[in-house]
């Protein structure tokens, strides 16, 4: 495997930040690191590990297609952290449209830990 620094712009390898979680079956440690790890699944295309981190009773607002759809349309660039809680982060996503134009995604998500697992439960966007 190639190694190369991690989506989620902490400078990293992947193999040694998100990877630990998308690849070696690692739980996220806190609700910032499973924010970065979903961030770097979305531009890997892992919509296994979004579902699986999706608290369980919001599960049926989402679909695998869909997500898949969502995450190989555009092209993630960057992330950027404004703010964030024990169980909140704050963030901005730049990602590439399918017209090659330049968006930001906002939103102020809220996480929740629960059998020694943080999940993402829902976002506020603007």
């Amino acid at each position: 495997m190639a190694t190369h620094k991690c989506f989620c712009d902490t400078g990293l390898l992947f193999e040694n930040c998100c990877g630990l979680y998308l690849q070696q079956n690692q739980k996220a440690p806190s609700a910032l690191a499973l924010m970065r790890s979903r961030y770097s699944a979305y531009a890997t295309h892992n919509a296994d590990y979004l579902l699986e981190t999706t608290y369980i009773s919001e599960r049926k607002y989402y679909s695998k297609a869909d997500i898949l759809k969502w995450a190989t349309a555009n092209k993630w660039q960057k992330l950027e952290i404004l703010s964030l809680t024990e169980n909140t982060v704050e963030f901005k996503a730049y990602f590439l449209d399918t017209n090659q134009k330049p968006q930001t995604h906002y939103e102020f998500s809220t996480f929740k830990f629960e059998n020694d697992a943080w999940f993402y439960v829902d976002g506020k966007f603007e």
